[in-house]
């Protein structure tokens, strides 16, 4: 049977107290609509529709091209918004109907479900959850063979019903012909005025058959996103689900539950990943690395075998054996080449450092082309603006660039040459020479005896 997949992403979600549409609020850095995306995909629908509606362009962008888009306007509710992808839905067998807020589906839930749909022969079979605290959801009753009767919404529901603890999910695969044929006869009488989708009863008599429910075994799955709170208690989830996953695959993580990754994180087997680490965005971590504690890296490369230790690094490229010390930021267009070393306390910024160089501690490279093999010393600093635009440093292989030294650019560096500590270089320096640019020392003696008499007439302190 061919199916189609209708996610329902429309709405505003005022409970978010946000300008950011629901769907779009992130967890582990992925919009949630995403998780519901792949979920469906990986459930084998031939296709995906989105029902959009509140800021439609922007939900559209973040599906892309993995999606259909409709749009709903205005929005009467989710009968309505199933109403709206119909033209997409025609000629499909079934219609499989998500929520957009749901992201901790996974596929072999939803896959579960049309099997079962496709065994029972019912006109619909919805996905249930029997919860402890079943507060703001539709209740499922049942009539006496176990078929789902009705779903009451919880603003509709009345004593007995709201003592329920079985709730729709929001989730539930029709059969298309008849699901398009019931909703044209759902009417908006029920409080909130909306056309509801759960107003399953004509089903049955459109299709000849009955509505069947099927509970999901972890309840974590239909945790509906509508607040901030819920938000958290997702995000929670997600993170677990990658720890785990990444744990399965021979990363250790030291401790799970205060390390961040990503859901579009890659790492490499035995791979250490020490607590407090943030690993973000599209970032890729190697083989045998020891990342942390205390790392941030967003949407970076590191190449297998590195140190990185609580440093940020933020869209730049590591290749093997690479260290990077304490108390590091290494900013957007960095690369570090095969075992270069990045001690402490630097801020590289557009900077390419090559094979075995150093950067030992308490530098500024910015716009920097740095050969093989060079050593940089403490302090030193590439002067690259001059209030209008940036120029570029080059070093070359190498070369030794002393403590607190100033290269203003433009400048070059020749190979194998060495600046001496304290410099202020703003000529080239030519390859094996040695660039000394700073004022010759002066000693004056006798200046502490004149100046202050002789030793132990120094003037009490204070």
């Amino acid at each position: 049977m061919r199916t189609v997949a209708v996610i329902l992403a429309a709405g505003q979600g005022t409970r978010m107290r946000s300008d950011l549409p629901k769907v779009l609020h992130p967890l582990a850095g992925r919009p949630m609509v995403r998780y519901v995306l792949e979920a469906v995909r990986g459930a084998g629908v031939d296709r995906v529709v989105a029902v959009v509606g509140h800021q439609a362009d922007r939900v559209a962008q973040a599906l892309g091209d993995d999606a259909r888009c409709v749009v709903q306007e205005p929005q009467l509710g989710t009968g309505h918004a199933v109403q709206c992808a119909e033209a997409e839905a025609a000629g499909f067998d079934r219609v499989l109907v998500v929520p957009g807020d749901t992201p901790l589906l996974t596929a072999g839930t939803l896959a579960s479900l049309l099997e079962r749909h496709a065994r029972s022969g019912a006109a619909a079979v919805l996905l249930t959850a029997v919860v402890d605290d079943p507060t703001g959801y539709g209740r499922v009753i049942r009539d006496a063979a176990g078929m789902v009767q009705r779903i009451v919404e919880e603003a509709d529901a009345g004593p007995e019903e709201r003592a329920v603890r079985e709730i729709n999910a929001g989730v539930a695969v029709f059969d298309g012909p008849a699901l398009f044929a019931a909703l044209r006869g759902i009417t908006a009488a029920n409080r909130q005025n909306e056309y509801y989708l759960w107003d399953v009863r004509p089903l049955p008599r459109a299709a000849g058959g009955a509505v069947g429910g099927v509970g999901a075994a972890d309840p974590d799955e239909i945790m509906g996103v509508n607040d901030r709170v819920a938000l958290a208690e997702a995000e929670a989830v997600v993170r677990r689900r990658i720890a785990r996953h990444w744990m399965r695959q021979g990363v250790t993580l030291v401790d799970p539950a205060t390390t961040y990754i990503g859901a579009d994180v890659e790492i490499g087997p035995d791979t250490v990943i020490e607590p407090l680490t943030v690993l973000a965005g599209r970032t890729v971590v190697g083989r045998s690395c020891r990342i942390g504690p205390g790392a941030q890296i967003y949407h970076s490369r590191i190449g297998d075998g590195c140190t990185v230790g609580p440093s940020v690094i933020e869209e730049s490229r590591l290749g093997d054996g690479v260290t990077v010390g304490p108390f590091n930021h290494l900013r957007p267009g960095t690369v570090l080449e095969d075992g270069a070393r990045v001690g402490n306390f630097a801020e590289l910024k557009n900077t390419r450092v090559g094979p075995g160089s150093k950067v030992p501690h308490h530098s500024y490279l910015g716009d920097a082309e740095i050969g093989r093999g060079v050593n940089i010393g403490a302090g030193a600093v590439t002067v690259n603006y001059d209030g209008r635009a940036k120029h570029p440093t080059r070093i070359e292989d190498g070369a030794f660039i002393g403590c607190n030294v100033n290269l203003v650019a433009p400048v070059t560096v020749g190979r194998r040459g060495y600046v001496a500590a304290g410099s202020t270089i703003h000529r080239d320096v030519p390859p094996e020479a040695l660039a000394i640019a700073r004022n010759r020392q002066e000693n004056k003696e006798g200046w502490v005896r004149r100046r202050l008499g002789p030793a132990g007439d120094e003037p009490p302190e204070g």
